[in-house]
Parts: structure tokens; C-alpha cells; sequence
């Protein structure tokens, strides 16, 4: 559909737009860094939307029940942050004028958990797209689960504002793709539509017709001919918001740099000051009275303030409908507030499996899915899914139904060979509120998903990642599917948690820690092959740890054999075989690297003796990294370049994964 024909804006609409313009032509001066441009074009529909449409309390940017707002062109942060002040949230003047400088709560682009009212981190563009899309997904099924008949708790929009660069970046194509599919029809994208890209006009390089491919899609398109028509925009908002089977995204036909007489429609308007020059020029042509930078008139103040008022009633009134919710449903009001707090009953990890040595060798994904089941049963907010790969992952939740249209109330969520997508899906679930997300795929595909596992690394979100197949054991697939260099990959993002446990009972052990996790993303690195199973008063609690002696030697060890996941296991082997030759070895299990990390310097060399030098680290992947516990004088074997196709066994083999090539490489170097 259509709507819009320019029409000439009242004089206070005019004034408050042109006041986000000015908040943000002079915040990129002042830094002389930032983008002047998208915000200047994009200020319309920010006003409009955040003083007309959405459902928002400045006073209480956490309310369950508002409306999220995603900025995923995140270089447009002084749109945001010039709406945020405005509108009343704890975002001060001096914090405007501190953009982009050590400290500020005004970073140069949106950090989630740093300032008020920012919902995710975006500035990777398509990914806040993908967050969007997530939040979304959290919403509809939190109504699902949580409405009843005349009582709806759950009830609210999700907005993505985006531009051609995010539209250009594959992981809004799998994310919108998924929303239509999906038909989350309270998930509305506001498309700056301006027709320039850093390097020019988006002509060079991207020509397609937009509309088409998100009418493929399944979402419904409405064009508004002038991006700057105050009250088109709103018309166009209302027509989405009536919508109720498909997403809707909103053309808005923008100017980079609405204003500037010399810069306007031009890519320099992208990524760079105006200029204090152009600046005056600029106003000057707004009609703006201002003399001082950073000035806002009396009139636009108090216009956009009228949301604090309007957020508060909104709020209000949203909670004596909670409360006549309460009353009448009061075991749903129990478990929505466990869902928004992440409560977990207490000794609920007596319900996750226990594994023993004559139960028979299992693989560790296999143990997985049966430590997730075990703990979905007790922990209804656990919900997700697999990259079409669920059979394999084993990450179904048994005995709950899919996700789907129609069906939101399920747990299994079906994300479709998109695993970039369901990285960025899964962080805008968890920063939605009321669910805990995870994902699945083979450890190969990590680098997939491996901006989305970044940014929720850096925004502390404790998802879990379900990476199975974890070496060249997956065998005859061959090096496509074989990953070597994935480990270390990961384990260099800073604040995740890699987990590799070694046999079943570590695997549940690593699910319990990943579940207890409050301030970082943890990655589950699991086997496709069966592994056995050891006695769980070896393992102990070792996963919390990081690292523990899991095998020892009388006296003080020769050599210490440091090992993880399914290694750990010939390395015991090759423990049993030194000691016949009379070599006292020390096995090492090291799970999780950035636990070990974290604990103190005596219980590291507790566990690694410094005056032990001659060492030894065991991994099917590349060895980098592995130089920090073995030191100079020691060894790793591992793997320097990619796979084979081959029966697993054989290729762990060929590439030294045996009990006696550890016990040779030992032997070698003690003879030094």
C-alpha cells in the first residue's frame, strides 16, 4: 500500500524536528566525530513516533509492557540519544555534549546496559534487524503463554529503524525471511530510504526493489513518499500497527542530511562532521532562531516532556490491569514474574541426569539433550532451537510444540539453515525479557553466527550456544565440515565461556553452570562420537573450576598431559601406559579456559606447578593458544591445517590423536 502526500507540517512539529536535527549537527561537531546525516533525514520519524505513537515511560525504561525501540543503523545514535533526552529519560545535556568521549553515556554508537532506554547494541548493521526480530518472537510468545480471555498482560510493538546498509547485510534477509514466516505482525521496520552509501549513492551496488523482495517475504509494504510529512509517517504507523498477520515495513522516502544546503542527499553528509560553517548555513535554512548550539526552545521541551506524563498514566494503568490479572489468575502471574526475573526453584539441578561408567559410552551431544529435557522441564522459560539441524544438535525439547504462526505458546523454535540470524534472534529474545534462549549448529558453522556471538558477548547476555560436532571426528564429511581453527576463535571473544566437557556428566555439569550464568554467553562444545563415561567422583564440579587435576600421579608428576573434551580420554590412556614405564604423569582436564582464568594465581599453579615444565596439551584443533599452559618448553599436539575425509576414527588417528603418539611425545621430551 500507499500513503503520504506532502503537506505543509505545523509550526511546533516543526520546531521539535528540527530541534533533534540541531542536538545532532552540533553533538558531531563538538566531537568532530559521528554521523551528522541519517539523523538529520531520519529526525521526522523519530519525533513522530516517539511523541505520538510509542508506548514508553521515560521514568522507567524497564517497564515489561512498552514498546521496544531498535535503532539498527547505530551510527545514527545522536537520533536516539537527542530523543532520549528530550523525551525525558535520565540522559542529561552534559551527556549529549560528552558524545562519543571517555565516560559518557553517549558512546558513538548504542551500548545496551550503558544508557537509559538503549534496548540492544547496534552499529554492525542488520544485526539490530535481527534483534528486532527476536524481541518480537519473546513478545508473542510471552502473550501466548501469559494472556487470557479480557486480560492482556502482554501486549506491545517491537520497531526497528534501518537503512539501506542494514538491508544490504545478508542477516536481515534471513531475519526478515523468518519474520514473515513467522508472522509477527507487532513487529514494524521504519526503512530510511535515503539512496546513499558510504561510498555514494546506493546505486553502485544495490538495486533491487525493496518492496518486492519484503512482499516475498510475507511482510506488508507501505511507502510514504516524503520521509520528512510528520503526519504521513503517523498515518503510516497506525496502517502497520492494524496490520495482525504479517510484519510491516514502512518505505520513508528520506534526504541524508535533511537541510543542508550544500551537503544534503550527498554520501559526505554520512560519516563526518558538517562543519561549523555548513552548520549555520544548515539552520539558517531550518528557519532555526537558536544562536547557541545545543539549544532547545522552551516550546519543543516541553512538547516532547508531555511523554513523561503520558508514559506514567501508560504505565499505570497497564499495572491495575496486572493486578486484576493477578487476582484472577495468580499461578500465571507466579510464573510470569519467575519468567521476567529468570527465577530458577531452588535445587532445581536435582532434576538434571545423572551418568555412571557402566551406562556406556555416549556422546556428549547425545547428553546434551538429555540435560536440556531434564532441565526444560523445570525451567519453562528455556526455549529455542537449531538451525535445521535439531536431529543432530539434539536440541528439540520433547513433548512441547514448535514455534510457529498460530502455535507462539511453543518452545521449539525451527530458525531455518540462518544461523547468523539466529545468533542475533537469540540476543533480542534474551534482551526482550521473559525467555532464555539457545541455539544450535555444528561447531563448524560458528563463524556463521560469529558476529552475533560478539555482540552478545559484549552486551553480557547469558544465551547458550549449542556447537556439536566438535573436531575431525566428524569424519568422513571431510575439512568443509571439520573444524580446527573454531576453538580458538572462539575462546579469543572476550567474555564468552567455551565449554568442552569430556564425557556426559561434565556435559550436565556444563548445562548447570551455562543456566546459572548471569553475565556472559556460554558456548557448549560437544562430540559427535560416543565418548565414555568416568566416574563422577573424578569430575566432580570440575566444569566450575575450568580446569582440575583429573587424574594424578604418587608424587610429583614428571609431565602433565593437559587435555579437553574427547582427548581427555586417550590421554588417560597414555597417563596408564607411562606410568607401566615407570613415568609419573599428571592429567590435566581444562573444560572451560576462561573460568580457569578467572581463579586465583595459587589455585592455577595448584593445578600447574610452574617448576613442571616439560608439559603437554591435547586438542583436535589448531594449537594457538595452547602456548599459555604448556610454556616454552612444552608441546601441543593438534592439528596445523584442515581436515580429511575419512572414517573419524581413522582421521584422529592419521593426525596423531592416539594414546602412544602422546606417550612418544613424552617419552621425547624427557630424554632431553
Amino acid at each position: 500500500m500507499s500513503t503520504g502526500t506532502p503537506k505543509k507540517k505545523p509550526t511546533l512539529d516543526d520546531l521539535c524536528i528540527n530541534t533533534i536535527r540541531t542536538l545532532s549537527m552540533d553533538a558531531v561537531q563538538k566531537a568532530n566525530s559521528g554521523h551528522p546525516g541519517a539523523p538529520m533525514g531520519l529526525a521526522p520519524a523519530g519525533y513522530v513516533l516517539w511523541t505520538r505513537v510509542l508506548k514508553h515511560n521515560p521514568q522507567n525504561p524497564d517497564w515489561p509492557d512498552r514498546d521496544r525501540f531498535v535503532l539498527s543503523g547505530g551510527h545514527a545514535s545522536m537520533l536516539l540519544y537527542s530523543l532520549l533526552h528530550l523525551t525525558g529519560y535520565n540522559l542529561s545535556m552534559e551527556e549529549l555534549q560528552n558524545f562519543r568521549q571517555w565516560g559518557s553515556k553517549t558512546p558513538g554508537h548504542p551500548e545496551y546496559g550503558h544508557t537509559p532506554g538503549v534496548e540492544t547494541t547496534t552499529g554492525p548493521l542488520g544485526q539490530g534487524f535481527a534483534n528486532a526480530v527476536g524481541m518480537a518472537m519473546a513478545e508473542r510468545h510471552l502473550a501466548a503463554n501469559f494472556n487470557r480471555p479480557g486480560h492482556d498482560i502482554v501486549d506491545h510493538h517491537t520497531f526497528v529503524m534501518c537503512g539501506d546498509g542494514d538491508l544490504m547485510e545478508g542477516v536481515s534477509a534471513e531475519a526478515a525471511s523468518l519474520a514473515g514466516h513467522l508472522g509477527l505482525s507487532k513487529l514494524i521496520c521504519l526503512y530510511d530510504d535515503n539512496g546513499i552509501s558510504i561510498e555514494g549513492g546506493t546505486g553502485i551496488a544495490f538495486t533491487e526493489n525493496v518492496a518486492k523482495r519484503f512482499d516475498a517475504y510475507r511482510w506488508q509494504t507501505i511507502k510514504v513518499k516524503d520521509g520528512s510529512d510528520a503526519d504521513a509517517i503517523e498515518e503510516a504507523i497506525l496502517a502497520a500497527k492494524a496490520e495482525t498477520k504479517k510484519p510491516s515495513i514502512i518505505m520513508l522516502k528520506t534526504h541524508i542530511a535533511h537541510g543542508s544546503p550544500n551537503k544534503q542527499g550527498t554520501a559526505d553528509a554520512h560519516g563526518a562532521p558538517l562543519g561549523e560553517e555548513e552548520i549555520k548555513l544548515t539552520k539558517a535554512a531550518l528557519g532555526w532562531k537558536e544562536k547557541k548550539p545545543f539549544a532547545i526552545p522552551k516550546r519543543a521541551l516541553t512538547a516532547f516532556r508531555k511523554c513523561v506524563a503520558a508514559g506514567d498514566k501508560a504505565e499505570t494503568r497497564w499495572k491495575k490491569a496486572y493486578q486484576k490479572y493477578s487476582k484472577a489468575h495468580p499461578e500465571l502471574a507466579d510464573g510470569w514474574v519467575n519468567a521476567l526475573t529468570r527465577f530458577m526453584p531452588k535445587g532445581w539441578e536435582a532434576n538434571l541426569p545423572r551418568f555412571k561408567p557402566e551406562d556406556g559410552p555416549l556422546a556428549t551431544r547425545a547428553a546434551s539433550g538429555k540435560v536440556l529435557n531434564a532441565a526444560a522441564a523445570v525451567f519453562p522459560s528455556l526455549m529455542g532451537g537449531s538451525a535445521d539441524l535439531a536431529p543432530s544438535n539434539k536440541t528439540f525439547i520433547d513433548g512441547c510444540p514448535e514455534f510457529q504462526k498460530k502455535q507462539y505458546d511453543g518452545r521449539n523454535i525451527r530458525f531455518g539453515v540462518r544461523e547468523f540470524a539466529m545468533g542475533a534472534v537469540m540476543s533480542g529474545m534474551f534482551l526482550h525479557g521473559g525467555v532464555r534462549p539457545y541455539g544450535g549448529t555444528f561447531l563448524v558453522f560458528a563463524d556463521y553466527m560469529r558476529p552475533a556471538i560478539r555482540l552478545a558477548a559484549l552486551m553480557k547476555l547469558p544465551v547458550v550456544y549449542v556447537f556439536t560436532h566438535d573436531s575431525v571426528a566428524v569424519g568422513e564429511d571431510g575439512p568443509t565440515h571439520q573444524p580446527v581453527e573454531h576453538l580458538a576463535a572462539l575462546r579469543a571473544i572476550p567474555n564468552l565461556a567455551v565449554i568442552r566437557p569430556a564425557d556426559a556428566t561434565e556435559t550436565a555439569e556444563a548445562w548447570r553452570k551455562a543456566i546459572a550464568m548471569n553475565d556472559r554467553p556460554v558456548a557448549l562444545i560437544l562430540s559427535r562420537q560416543k565418548l565414555p563415561i568416568l566416574d563422577a567422583k573424578q569430575t566432580g564440579c570440575g566444569v566450575e573450576h575450568g580446569g582440575y587435576v583429573l587424574s594424578d600421579c604418587p608424587g610429583k608428576p614428571k609431565i602433565i598431559l593437559i587435555a579437553t573434551g574427547a582427548e581427555v580420554h586417550i590421554t588417560l590412556e597414555a597417563q596408564a601406559i607411562l606410568a607401566d614405564k615407570g613415568i609419573a604423569a599428571r592429567v590435566v582436564n581444562m573444560p572451560c579456559w576462561e573460568i580457569f582464568e578467572e581463579k586465583s594465581t595459587a589455585f592455577k599453579n595448584r593445578i600447574l606447578p610452574p617448576a613442571i615444565k616439560h608439559r603437554i596439551a591435547v586438542e583436535a584443533g589448531i594449537s594457538m593458544g595452547w602456548e599459555r599452559y604448556v610454556g616454552p618448553g612444552g608441546k601441543v599436539i593438534g592439528i596445523e591445517g584442515f581436515g580429511a575425509s575419512a572414517p573419524g576414527g581413522t582421521v584422529l588417528e592419521k593426525y596423531g590423536f592416539t594414546a602412544n603418539h602422546i606417550v612418544n611425545t613424552a617419552l621425547g621430551m624427557l630424554k632431553k
